[in-house]
This record gives C-alpha cells, sequence and structure tokens, in this order.
C-alpha cells in the first residue's frame, strides 16, 4: 500500500467545503483503480487529506485528479497548493 498526505495550510474552511461535496470526491478519489482509503482531516493549521492505494502510481494519479478537481469545482476558494508528500504504508491495521 501506498499512501500520499496533502496539506492546505491556513485553510481549515476547505474541510467544511469538501464535507458538502463528499460525494463527488468519493467519486473522483475513490474512482482510482487501487484505491483503499481516504481520510478528510480539520485541523487547527488547515485541512489535510490522506488517500491511500495500492501502488504509487495510484497515489500519484490522486494528487492530479484532486487538483484537477478543486482548480474546477471550487475555483472561488482560491486553495494554495498543497505541501503533498507520500509513501510506502507498513503497517495498517
Amino acid at each position: 500500500m501506498y499512501a500520499v498526505i496533502r496539506a492546505y495550510a491556513g485553510n481549515s474552511e476547505l474541510a467544511d467545503t469538501l464535507v458538502e461535496h463528499e460525494a463527488d470526491i468519493r467519486q473522483v478519489i475513490g474512482g482510482i483503480d487501487g484505491f483503499e482509503a481516504y481520510y478528510l482531516l480539520k485541523l487547527a493549521e488547515g485541512t489535510s487529506t490522506i488517500s491511500v492505494f495500492e501502488n504509487r502510481e495510484r497515489a500519484e494519479e490522486s494528487s492530479r485528479a484532486a487538483a484537477a478537481w478543486l482548480a474546477e469545482n471550487l475555483p472561488d476558494l482560491n486553495v494554495a497548493a498543497p505541501y503533498v508528500t507520500a509513501g510506502e504504508v507498513l503497517v495498517a491495521f
């Protein structure tokens, strides 16, 4: 498994907006082959998402899909590019 974390600093209202679009997010991210899990976190520092996929390629695809969806569907929020980090999942339970 491979996970990608997207951190949107200083933008906690983004989390609330994404909750309102859960069905769309589920289709965009969950529709990628190899999908395992998705988590949306509302943090004091902003919003973060964690996507887990079967392999690295699909995880990277999810970041491109998320960026495209945000640009197309929420242009008025002026969401800055997130800090993105990713890696192999070594323990999961």
